[in-house]
């Protein structure tokens, strides 16, 4: 007597449908591996010395801009405790095709900096890629940089709890700089020996996950950095103190060699460096700087 019950599936059909449902579960599997193998590809795991280590360049991701070219945010890894490295433009840190030079720092603090600079590629830019390739201390290190959709980041807004980055200001109610660095936000003339001042306002939402502890004092920082230049530059503060009240913040740079500088100012909010890893949310503005001697006109 056969069965009434037409939902009903025989042994095989359920046996394939048991199949299939596996196999979706080993292709999950198979891309979130090779995802993981390929940031670790990036960052290869090594000891932490104070000196002496390589320097790798981290393909943070890739999002789209307003008129439909892409961005590639980019970041390095400096594996050194300590050692900061100037390595200049050329064979020993070019970007290709395209490169050697494409905005990426000459000068690496130590260890991990988050989205330091982007580079902007066309709207057919397609399956292209870009090469990153670093050599510090005798060691050479390579990062391919891609649009490739497994790589598509956020960084202007958190969308689970809508958080979005600090704003950077020059004047009270200038022009905002928000986000990952695209271009100069100003640039200024120094002389050697004599400190430039350097002042922001920085506002921010103040979103943070519920589960967070509140963030005391201001809701914003500011941290001031050498990204390009020919020689040292020596903050007064580079964590300059922040009003808590207009959120001014305020330190100096000075140089002690003349030629062209690019400073780097990277303000974070309650999600911290990286954004916690989740590539959002703060803020870089590069200002460029060009630096003469004493007396010299310019």
């Amino acid at each position: 007597m056969k069965s009434g019950n037409k939902g009903s599936q025989k042994p095989e059909a359920r046996s394939q449908n048991r199949k299939g449902r596996g196999l979706a579960i080993l292709a999950s599997g198979f891309w979130l591996l090779a995802s993981l193998m390929l940031a670790a590809a990036q960052l290869p795991l090594a000891p932490v010395h104070d000196s002496g280590q390589s320097v790798t360049g981290a393909f943070e991701g890739w999002y789209q801009n307003p008129d439909g070219t892409y961005s590639l945010l980019v970041g390095y890894f400096n594996r050194n405790q300590k050692e900061t490295l100037d390595i200049p433009v050329g064979p020993n840190n070019r970007i290709e095709p395209g490169g050697p030079d494409q905005g990426q720092p000459t000068y690496f603090l130590s260890r991990r900096q988050w989205g330091v600079f982007t580079i902007i590629v066309p709207k057919d830019f397609g399956d292209k890629r870009l090469t990153w390739a670093i050599t510090a201390n005798g060691q050479t290190t390579s990062v391919p940089m891609h649009l490739n959709p497994l790589w598509v980041v956020e960084p202007l807004k958190d969308s689970g709890i809508g958080n979005t980055p600090p704003i950077v200001r020059f004047e009270p109610g200038g022009a905002p700089y928000q986000g990952p660095p695209r271009g100069f936000a100003a640039s200024l003339k120094a002389k050697v020996a004599e400190p430039l001042p350097l002042t922001v306002w920085l506002t921010d939402d103040g979103k943070q996950p519920p589960e967070a502890r509140p963030r005391q004092g201001p809701p914003a920082n500011i941290v001031w950095s050498k990204f390009r230049g020919p020689g040292p530059v020596m903050f007064e503060n580079p964590r300059p103190i922040v009003d808590p009240n207009d959120g001014k913040a305020s330190t100096t740079a000075t140089f002690s060699v003349p030629g062209e500088y690019i400073l780097r100012g990277q303000s974070n909010d309650a999600s911290g460096d990286g954004g916690g890893g989740f590539q959002c949310c703060w803020t870089n503005v590069h200002l460029k700087v060009s630096v003469g001697q004493p007396g010299a006109n310019q």
